[in-house]
């Protein structure tokens, strides 16, 4: 689980857009640039080479 305290200092570092936290997936969304970054253990994963985009149109993940 990822605290309040943190998620509202991150930001994406590909926009700077606000982050929210999808618990079942383990995945830090960024809505404004439509990037998921992963949480390993309990651990955010900001790096945009370990962000996943997802498709608007079709909500699956491109690779």
């Amino acid at each position: 689980m990822i605290s309040e305290e943190l998620l509202d200092i991150l930001a994406c570092p590909e926009c700077k857009g606000e982050i929210v936290y999808d618990e079942p997936n383990q995945r830090l969304i960024c809505h404004n640039c439509k990037k998921k970054y992963p949480v390993r253990d309990g651990i955010p994963v900001m790096l945009v080479e370990e962000a996943e985009a997802v498709d608007r149109g079709q909500g699956s993940v491109i690779s």
